[in-house]
């Protein structure tokens, strides 16, 4: 591509070392992607394979523009007569599937996830967070067959207005950095998803969940399949224990009973289960007990264990990049077909570690945490270096504009976190109480 050649074609001519948005998606995994799902171009075409992947991407990062836009403020596409028609457009990314795509964020949220956490250690441990949330997707035939919606709502409304997607992430939680993911149907819990997701949590690690996941059945099996792997979550309102040791003050060995309806699903879960059990209250709040599998309180300080599960807050901002900022909280992502969301969704994921990839870089520049980038500066910044990139005839100050586009982003250093700060959660819009204007469905 010409973006390619004109940056190699800079690197020859300035001396000095620069960086390139795109360059974190190895060339390689892009390859390797497309010949593992069999979707590499073996014909010319105006769209090839390797160039939807980009295309979808960039209609992650583009949320506000067309998609024939997003081809051409890019110049995706390989010369030929006139602009691409919308309808090749379509087919080009109906040939690329949502396979290669997850592939590919796979490929590469394996290896900046495990290799990011592992930059921001705690206590020897990998930090990871787990969390479910749901996304929107266009009200088609297909997409409310396959993914499914609330069946039912407020007083005379019925279900929901658009069909629903179900999905659980695991989450570098000092960087933001995406590891992995599951989704799919609406009708499944988000543990059904987060069980996809436990083979990527690596030895030497801890993963904060909220107290929805604390299920022996969970996390039994997360502690035990894996070396030196723990996991810290709240107690639930109603759960009892027995006590078995005091190691200070709120802080003990605590034993569970496994209920019986929970090993005759798993006949590998023991009957009873030693965790740590710590209680505390900070000013202005109410008291919490947190539950642990991190038993040796010498190695794991009570204190330090509070502060840190409030990290967990993390990939719940991290939802919020994502929805709010990159999908702009648009009612629905684009796709009417099911593989259709599927391939934007893992684009979606794709273009957010990108951005968080660069944003972790910039913190290292500065000397602070990823954390203390702004993501909204930061994606404004890439979304306009890209286009100038591909809209520039002057390879020759590529360099400098990317090297002035870092410069400035430091210059957007969000404050030290406050935790003094509380934000209760609150239902702030009233829904309607008009009935659903549903799409008229087909047959009817």
């Amino acid at each position: 591509m010409r973006l390619a050649e004109e940056l190699q074609f800079a690197a020859e001519l300035t001396p000095e070392q620069f960086d390139d948005f795109r360059r974190h998606l190895n060339v390689t995994w892009i390859t390797e992607a497309l010949l593992a799902t069999g979707v590499a171009t073996l014909r010319r075409r105006r769209l090839p394979a390797e160039v939807v992947v980009w295309l979808v991407i960039g209609m992650a990062l583009m949320r506000d523009r067309p998609i024939d836009d997003v081809v051409d403020k890019l110049d995706l596409a390989l010369p030929g007569p006139g602009p691409v028609a919308k309808s090749s457009i379509a087919e080009s990314r109906a040939r690329l599937g949502g396979e290669a795509m997850e592939w590919l964020f796979f490929r590469s949220a394996d290896a900046w996830g495990q290799a990011s956490a592992e930059r921001h250690r705690w206590r020897g441990l990998g930090l990871y967070g787990v969390d479910g949330s749901t996304l929107r997707v266009p009200d088609s035939d297909e997409n409310r067959e396959h993914f499914g919606g609330q069946s039912a709502g407020a007083k005379g409304r019925g279900g929901s207005a658009y069909p629903m997607v179900r999905l659980a992430g695991l989450m570098a939680l000092r960087s933001h950095i995406l590891v992995a993911a599951s989704f799919g149907a609406y009708g499944n819990s988000e543990y059904h998803y987060a069980a996809d997701l436990w083979r990527f949590v690596p030895g030497n690690s801890l993963v904060m969940a909220d107290r929805l996941f604390f299920s022996a059945a969970v996390l039994i099996p997360l502690a035990r399949d894996g070396e030196n792997r723990h996991w810290l979550t709240r107690a639930k309102t109603h759960a009892k224990w027995r006590p078995v040791k005091r190691l200070g003050p709120g802080d003990e060995l605590a034993e569970f009973t496994v209920s019986a309806a929970a090993r005759a699903k798993d006949p590998s879960l023991p009957k009873t289960w030693l965790v740590r059990v710590i209680r505390y209250q900070r000013r202005g709040f109410r008291p919490q007990t947190l539950v642990t599998s991190m038993l040796d309180s010498t190695t794991f300080p009570a204190a330090e264990v509070q502060s840190l599960y409030h990290e967990r807050w993390e990939i719940e901002l991290a939802y919020d990049e994502i929805k709010t900022e990159m999908l702009e909280r648009e009612e629905a992502i684009r796709s009417r077909t099911a593989d259709g969301v599927r391939q934007e969704l893992w684009g979606v994921m794709l273009a957010y570690n990108l951005v968080r990839l660069e944003m972790e870089r910039v913190a290292n520049e500065a000397g602070v945490e990823p954390t203390r980038i702004s993501f909204v500066v930061a994606l404004r910044y890439i979304r306009d270096e890209w286009f100038w990139s591909y809209g520039t005839r002057s390879p020759g100050a590529i360099p400098a504009h990317l090297r002035a586009m870092r410069e400035n982003i430091k210059r957007f250093l969000l404050p030290p976190r406050r935790s003094s700060r509380a934000y209760p959660r609150a239902v702030k819009i009233k829904m309607s109480g008009y009935p659903l204007n549903r799409r008229p469905r087909r047959g009817r």
